[in-house]
């Protein structure tokens, strides 16, 4: 279960781009670990209650809210101002948790999709949770260590990420926000329809 975690977060393009928006929104050390804290703690609660029967939600709407959420944070970073600073920004810990509720649904479709031990079914809650946090760990490491490369290869990149409003970060921004809207829609239509 706890490979089985890890796959599922690795494969999962959605939950990876929430990930990389937070990473890209919040850019002090301790709101993003905040907001990454409560995001894992936010989805271990609504993956246990989902996959032990306490909440019964349908996939579609849920992944449809997944994508919007996405969208969210991709709205968030291009909107970013000095002045005044975004909800995702003055309140990590609160978005990202709330948003976690949601993603931690999706994770328990998964689950589910595998089925649970009958005897072991705690320790498997908790092994495909620890692989989930495993595999984003993993991600945000990665995208921190590629990061400091590339700033160190081309310090003239910095400017193009990493400064408020800068082209690169706008360019994410329309890029991860319009795939997202994409997938709100497509996931909306196939539950309308």
């Amino acid at each position: 279960y706890f490979s089985l975690g890890v796959d599922h977060i690795l494969k999962g393009i959605d939950h990876l781009l929430f990930v990389l928006m937070l990473l890209l929104l919040i850019r002090d050390w301790r709101p993003l670990l905040a907001a990454v804290t409560s995001f894992t703690i936010a989805h271990s609660l609504s993956l246990g209650a989902a996959s032990l029967g306490f909440i019964i939600v349908p996939a579609p709407p849920v992944e449809a809210i997944v994508a919007l959420s996405i969208a969210f944070l991709a709205s968030e970073l291009l909107h970013r101002s000095e002045e005044q600073p975004r909800l995702a920004e003055r309140y990590p810990w609160s978005v990202a948790f709330a948003f976690g509720l949601l993603h931690g649904l999706g994770f328990a479709r998964a689950l589910l999709e595998v089925g649970l031990p009958e005897g072991d079914v705690p320790l498997a809650l908790l092994a495909f949770n620890l692989g989930v946090e495993a595999g984003q760990i993993l991600f945000i490491l990665v995208m921190l260590a590629l990061g400091a490369a590339l700033s160190r290869l081309y310090p003239g990149i910095v400017r193009v990420f990493a400064v408020r409003g800068a082209p690169g970060l706008r360019a994410v921004s329309y890029g991860v926000g319009a795939l997202a809207a994409f997938w709100v829609i497509e996931r909306v239509a196939g539950f309308v329809a």
